[in-house]
């Protein structure tokens, strides 16, 4: 896979229009603008990137805040990997790792907009309702049926891949919700006006 320097940065070259590994090697919150739209597939389903959540390694909500362990080794790891962990022991959790290696940052896939296989979602979380297929980490990681075999794996090869928002998004931003520490702090980002976020924004674009 080449570099972001082939081509426009952070596409893959040689024809390809995926984002490549390199588009993930830069601070956390300008690559979850910058993912608000794009289309997320594992697998070959999936859809639109509606709403994301930001988390920095000093951050007390963030697994790497005490450190790297065995659980959360692929955060700790190079930009353009997916670090998946079970939350609470009940469901998976999607999470996109971004800036240099050892830095731990990443961004949790908290919602998308369902646009390719969207039965094959409907047969996983039991419904058919095209809004709760994919709103919330939890029922994301069910309708993609993404495990903890997706932990440590590319972003940029096969079950996954990643292709840039056509155009830019009007984004909203907020606190981030589910947690109970740093709650303040405005780390989520979401598509304006969207149906498919799992929560919706008290905040202005």
């Amino acid at each position: 896979m080449s570099g972001p320097g082939a081509g426009a940065p952070g596409v893959c070259g040689a024809g390809a229009v995926g984002l490549d590994r390199g588009f993930f090697a830069r601070d956390v919150h300008e690559v979850a603008r910058e993912l608000i739209g794009a289309e997320l597939l594992v697998a070959g389903v999936g859809g639109l990137i509606v709403e994301l959540e930001a988390y920095e390694s000093s951050d007390p909500a963030s697994h790497a805040y005490r450190g790297q362990t065995e659980r959360n080794a692929s955060l700790f790891g190079p930009p353009g990997y997916a670090y998946v962990y079970r939350s609470y022991g009940l469901h998976w959790c999607l999470n996109l790792v971004c800036e240099p290696e050892g830095v731990a940052s990443a961004l949790l896939v908290r919602a998308l907009e369902p646009t390719r296989g969207l039965e094959r979602m409907r047969r996983r979380r039991g419904l058919d309702d095209p809004r709760l297929l994919c709103s919330g980490p939890g029922r994301l990681c069910q309708a993609l049926a993404v495990t903890r075999a997706h932990d440590g794996l590319p972003l940029d090869s096969p079950p996954f891949e990643l292709r840039p928002a056509p155009a830019a998004a009007t984004i909203m931003i907020g606190p981030r919700i589910g947690i109970s520490k740093a709650v303040d702090l405005p780390w989520r980002y979401g598509f304006a006006g969207s149906r498919f976020l799992s929560r919706a924004f008290v905040a202005t674009p």
